[in-house]
């Protein structure tokens, strides 16, 4: 049994709510621990002796520690027990203040605690402590193999030196013209003061207008509010040369990421052989292989060239189409373009060509666009598939299927966390359609503020705006400063013995390639873990950089990667590849 306590100062004790609870008795723990604690269960075969484990955040290298202390309840109360009662020279451990002190968790005698242990029911019938009914063997094994690299162990082992690496981090920021707005919103009474421009209160007041009840707290309809729809629908029209845009097919999302497995959802279906497979490109964001593994679809894989900049080969879409046909229904094609973690920007021949093939092979078309405004290098543009196809006329344009998002969380803007996105569906089914709206309204909506931080960015100020000027500079500054790491970076690397990185046309990572010595590659094997984990692990125990393996992107076999972040400012990303550099010399030479 696991009981929540409100504890009282300095003791463990407190006023729990149990059902039927008995009256409060006073027990006598080790070291004098707590006091009012309430009686639970009933006397064990050697009297009234309990066990209770306290977890509490000691500060042991920073690790959470758990210690198990047996205690009997006092004579005031119970009969005396027949086995010794413990002496206050308990065990000498550092003891929770009420603020560390999460739970208690009481469980009958010792030989009760043993009986927890697989394979001993019949100890667990007798003293009516039941198996979970959810655990590892049984839950649900999709979820199991879901994997998801950018919040793997590389970064949970980062989280535990946080306090070494906080003096590196950086993100993208929040534009003033976008905080004002968002602060009005939050707050209507700001609307009176002078300190706000009269550009920001404007907008603030549309958006209160079209929110229920005129306020943030309300829920909206379930695709988002119909204004910031219409505001999107804008956007895309002004981003594709005035390619129409309806409102209606445009549904706003918790991020990106949520409309992406709501597509998913809806195109997976089948068993064995018709099992839906979806092409994903390889190396990918592992959104896509955790939401398929979750969606119990099947994954089939793409690989981008890395030898001519990770292009993508309409030759290697069709071996691995024709290849999955033997074993599953492939019947979507995703492409992210700019590329995550490859950095690569789509030329406008191939997204002409992607088309054709998904036409051709009966392809629904998921294009995940969220970095289109980070686009660096000479001669690469962003060009969108919705503007492509509608270009490319009949019969695309009006019988190719498409899902194109983007989200608030990239860009120039980079604020994730207010998890605004939209999905635009052209060509789908009306029926199907109207099946997402109801998958989409079982989530009730999407966060109201990232649906207001949306319309800012598809909204931006208008040149005869207060707020424009400043507005253009701060997102030029932004972007320039992009550009100019994604160019170091490149250089750093390909200076580096042992590295070899391609240039980063867009998004906001590097995916180098390292060369691994056959006895580094050995030693990671001995340990059970990737090599490029290995090397990705020691690189952060020794110098505090944190970079996620490639192996957790997908990559060819016998090649190694990992994907670092071009967000750190100028003056410490140099140092740090030239860090990164250095410390790969020193593996090199310690495995050779």
């Amino acid at each position: 049994m696991q009981v929540s306590c409100s504890p009282v100062m300095g003791t463990l004790g407190g006023h729990w709510a149990l059902p039927q609870a008995p009256p409060a008795s006073s027990c006598t723990p080790y070291g004098s621990l707590g006091q009012n604690c309430a009686q639970i269960g009933g006397a064990g075969p050697s009297g009234p002796d309990f066990f209770f484990s306290l977890f509490c955040p000691f500060q042991w290298g920073q690790q959470a520690a758990v210690k198990r202390v047996p205690f009997t309840l006092s004579p005031s109360t119970q009969a005396p027990s027949s086995q010794p009662r413990p002496t206050e020279s308990g065990p000498s451990f550092p003891y929770p203040t009420s603020e560390s002190c999460r739970v208690l968790t009481f469980l009958p005698g010792l030989s009760r605690v043993m009986a927890l242990r697989a394979g001993d029911h019949s100890q667990v019938a007798m003293n009516g402590l039941k198996e979970k009914v959810l655990t590892l063997d049984t839950m649900n094994p999709c979820v199991r193999r879901v994997e998801y690299a950018v919040r793997g162990p590389i970064v949970l082992r980062a989280l535990e030196l946080e306090q070494e690496l906080r003096q590196s981090a950086h993100v993208l920021w929040l534009s003033v013209r976008c905080s004002q707005v968002l602060a009005l919103c939050v707050h209507p009474d700001l609307l009176n003061s002078p300190d706000f421009p009269e550009d920001a209160k404007r907008k603030a007041e549309r958006i209160l207008q079209a929110c229920g009840g005129h306020s943030l707290g309300a829920y909206s309809v379930s695709s988002g509010i119909q204004l910031i729809r219409e505001d999107v629908a804008r956007y895309i029209e002004r981003r594709d040369g005035g390619i129409p845009s309806d409102p209606n097919n445009i549904y706003l999302s918790t991020g990106a990421s949520d409309a992406i497995v709501t597509v998913l959802k809806l195109l997976v279906a089948g068993e064995g052989p018709t099992r839906t497979g979806v092409l994903i490109p390889i190396p990918q964001y592992p959104l896509y292989s955790a939401a398929l593994a979750e969606l119990n679809a099947v994954q089939v894989d793409y690989y981008l060239d890395e030898e001519r900049a990770w292009a993508l080969d309409v030759a290697e879409l069709r071996r691995a189409l024709c290849q999955a046909r033997g074993y599953c229904c492939p019947r979507a094609l995703c492409i992210i373009n700019p590329g995550n973690p490859t950095g690569q920007v789509q030329a406008r021949e191939c997204i002409e060509a992607v088309i054709r093939f998904a036409f051709e092979e009966r392809l629904f078309l998921m294009a995940d666009e969220v970095y289109q405004d980070n686009v660096y290098a000479e001669g690469s543009q962003f060009h969108s598939f919705k503007k492509v196809l509608a270009e490319m006329g009949p019969p695309y344009v009006t019988q190719q299927e498409l899902a194109s998002f983007h989200s608030v969380s990239k860009g120039y803007m980079g604020e994730c966390g207010f998890r605004g996105g939209y999905v635009e569906v052209v060509n789908m089914d009306p029926a199907v359609q109207q099946q997402m709206q109801k998958l989409m309204s079982v989530r009730l909506c999407p966060p109201v503020p990232g649906q207001v931080l949306l319309s800012m960015v598809v909204s931006p100020p208008a040149p005869s705006d207060p707020s424009f000027a400043q507005f253009q500079a701060e997102r030029q500054v932004v972007l320039a400063e992009l550009a100019a790491k994604a160019k170091l970076t490149e250089q750093v690397f390909n200076e580096a013995p042992g590295i070899c990185c391609n240039p980063v046309q867009g998004a906001m990572y590097s995916f180098p390639r390292v060369q691994l010595p056959p006895r580094a590659v050995q030693r990671a094997q001995e340990l059970g873990l990737a090599p490029d984990m290995f090397f990705c692990m020691r690189l952060l125990e020794e110098t505090g950089i944190c970079v996620v393996p490639g192996s957790g992107f997908g990559q060819r076999e016998g090649t190694y990667h990992f994907r670092m972040t071009i967000l750190p400012p100028m003056e410490k990303l140099r140092p740090l590849l030239e860090k990164l550099s250095q410390f790969h010399a020193k593996f090199t030479r310690e495995y050779s």
